[in-house]
């Protein structure tokens, strides 16, 4: 079957925090993945299923359902393990894809199912994928997040925790590698999520119509265009989006030469104290996406100024809540806080 052409995400108007909150996670998947908050109809969606185009293709092992990464045999499946101490093991080139997790999936279609009848009759196991298989190296994407059944929030906080998913039934158990980028997307409107997960996700992006018209005819003849000839409008954007996948790229390399600071390092840890974030997972993020903007730029070094500039994507969601107080970032307060601190470093 032909693959429906994709919305290019060179294309998007605007959004360019949302757009760069993918992009740090697309170089640096360790980030813990991103939230997206907004009202209907601010390409959330379309935005995380173009992500997937700009995204190098993997190394996996050849065959295996579960994305097993080639060359790694500390961190596979056991039907790849087997294949590693038999040396039988082949590499396979994989895209990566945008996993999506529906609100009415079960729990076997999400962590897979062990064929029991199979393994008592042949005394050898044989697994199902579910959605945290295919979505081991790639992005899982949740829309309206804050909707998913608690039991289901329960397996991705474990899944995201250990990186592993691990199936048992009947005394049959399997287990496999479950890596993913975690990218949801939400109403705030229609509810709340609960902390455990908000805080499960690195970075949060709150995004919102565009104001200006010049930027709502420009989102309007653009998508006009789109659905009048996919084809012809992806080819029109093939030049942005070549020159954004080679970003990527190039930023993925650059990032493994790049070490954090004393500077930056301090900067993270003030930050985070004079919020008042609980943790340390906000030191961490914070670091982690500081060094991804500076790869991204095509820097040596990161510097105060990604501190700053990934600051507002990372923090705020991490506040402490109270119920009588204001927990939302005062942004030009905490910018000018910012300043004195890296003028004092």
């Amino acid at each position: 079957m032909k693959r429906r052409t994709a919305y290019p995400f060179s294309a998007i108007v605007g959004q360019e925090r949302m757009k760069k909150a993918l992009l740090l996670n697309a170089v640096h998947p360790s980030i813990g993945g991103v939230l997206i908050r907004g009202e209907k109809g601010t390409a959330k969606s379309t935005a995380v299923r173009a992500l997937a185009d700009l995204l190098p293709e993997r190394h996996v092992v050849l065959g295996c359902p579960c994305g097993c990464r080639w060359g790694d045999p500390n961190n596979a499946c056991a039907d790849c393990a087997d294949k590693y101490s038999m040396n039988a093991a082949e590499e396979a080139l994989e895209p990566m894809r945008v996993v999506e997790l529906p609100l009415s999936s079960t729990e076997d279609r999400v962590v897979g199912t062990l064929d029991i009848e199979h393994a008592i009759s042949t005394g050898t196991k044989r697994f199902e994928p579910g959605i945290l298989a295919r979505a081991n190296g790639n992005i899982l994407y949740v829309d309206e997040v804050n909707l998913l059944e608690d039991h289901l929030v329960d397996l991705l906080l474990d899944a995201a925790a250990m990186g592993v998913n691990f199936v048992e039934r009947e005394g049959v158990s399997f287990s496999h590698p479950s890596r993913f980028v975690l990218i949801g997307t939400m109403n705030p409107e229609e509810g709340d999520l609960r902390p455990q997960l908000l805080d499960r996700f690195g970075l949060v992006v709150d995004v919102e119509s565009e104001r200006g018209e010049e930027r709502r005819i420009d989102i309007i003849r653009r998508l006009i265009d789109f659905e009048n000839d996919p084809e012809e409008f992806a080819r029109s954007y093939e030049k942005e989006q070549k020159e954004l996948s080679d970003a990527i790229v190039k930023a993925r390399f650059g990032l493994r030469r790049l070490h954090p600071g004393a500077d930056i390092l301090t900067l993270a840890a003030r930050a985070a104290m004079h919020l008042g974030v609980d943790g340390h997972r906000s030191d961490i993020t914070l670091i982690k996406a500081a060094l991804a903007n500076a790869a991204l730029a095509g820097k040596d070094a990161a510097d105060a100024s990604d501190v700053l500039e990934v600051s507002g994507l990372v923090l705020p969601h991490r506040m402490r809540r109270t119920p009588f107080q204001d927990s939302e970032l005062n942004t030009e307060e905490f910018n000018d806080w910012m300043t004195k601190e890296i003028d004092a470093l």
